[in-house]
């Protein structure tokens, strides 16, 4: 089992509040990932759950059992951190056993775990190797490998993936997601990259400056944010926001929509008008960004090529079943 509660947790270093209250249900078997940007408390969230830093207030429990006070060696999670921290002299086989060894396996019983876990994660034919004879994705792998052996309640991962090429990122974001679900063992993910929260998460915690701002699924944080700071954090391009008469006219002192949930007319005379000052061909996709005058720099995008370039002259139409509404305060207006 591996359900994990947060209640009332709360982190202080002296004078300066980094986590501030967090209530949160993590289900047994799940995968969930802590997104937000630089110094918004996601690592120090993960690490008091590992019990690497001492709580100031409230209770974590793990499978309903306050761990508060429970050194991390005794919490049965496994941490992968961001450097992969393995022992240079030792081979790919030892690396991946040591925590074992340590804790008095047996000979065989560690080389049994060792080379299933090498199996899962295709290593078995670099298990004498030592780590300098390993790409950056192998090195990573058998970091992961050193988890998966002592069989933990959890895997927590500390922006695992942050030091590998664009390329190589996204195979193992693949490959860490696929491991997650055949294993069905629960796991916490830290990245500042929404991107890879989107794709790998079954739940996603939003956070800002310490403070849980929404979780829930990618798809309900996309379509239904909560406020605008997780409006303008999910989604890449990030949503365009329009103040003044035109969010008015909604009822509302902001409105957002999406680049994707802009019609983009040629020389139009409805909508939001504007000059194109950059064009993205991708092939794929286009994306345009712009100058509408009072309205700011837009974002569309069109799905496909689309002849346009910069000088052009645009009608940008939102979507009004797509027009997403926030008071003076921030938070989502619901109909």
């Amino acid at each position: 089992m591996g359900q994990i509660t947060l209640q009332g947790v709360q982190k202080s270093f002296g004078p300066v509040h980094i986590i501030k209250g967090a209530d949160l249900d993590i289900a047994d078997g799940s995968f969930v990932v802590f997104v937000g940007p630089s110094g918004c408390g996601k690592t120090t969230l993960l690490r008091l759950i590992a019990g690497l830093e001492d709580v100031t207030g409230g209770s974590i429990l793990i499978d309903g059992k306050n761990v508060v006070d429970t050194p991390p060696a005794k919490r049965g999670l496994s941490m992968v951190f961001q450097s992969y921290a393995l022992y240079p002299h030792m081979s790919v086989r030892g690396n991946i056993g040591f925590g074992l060894k340590m804790a008095g396996l047996a000979r065989d019983e560690i080389n049994h775990k060792v080379e299933a876990a090498a199996a899962t994660l295709n290593l078995t034919p670099y298990l004498d190797r030592k780590p300098r004879e390993l790409s950056g994705g192998q090195r990573q792998r058998v970091a992961i490998g050193r988890a998966i052996v002592r069989e933990p309640k959890a895997f927590l991962f500390d922006e695992p993936l942050s030091n590998l090429d664009a390329a190589l990122r996204v195979q193992m974001r693949i490959e860490v997601t696929r491991l997650q679900k055949q294993l069905g063992t629960t796991a916490i993910y830290v990245t500042h990259d929404q991107v890879e929260a989107m794709t790998m998460a079954d739940k996603i915690v939003v956070l800002n400056a310490g403070k849980i701002e929404q979780y829930g699924s990618p798809l309900e944080l996309y379509e239904r944010p909560s406020n605008l700071f997780v409006a303008g954090f999910i989604g890449s391009p990030k949503m365009n926001f329009v103040t003044g008469d035109s969010a008015a006219q909604k009822g509302a002192a902001t409105i957002g929509v999406r680049p994707e949930h802009l019609k983009i007319e040629r020389d139009g005379t409805g909508g939001w008008q504007g000059t194109i000052s950059v064009a993205e061909h991708l092939g794929s996709d286009t994306f345009l960004y712009v100058d509408a005058g009072p309205l700011g720099m837009l974002t569309a995008r069109y799905i496909g090529e689309l002849s346009l370039h910069a000088g052009d002259r645009v009608s940008l139409v939102p979507d009004p079943a797509r027009i997403h509404r926030f008071d003076a305060s921030g938070n989502a207006i619901r109909n």
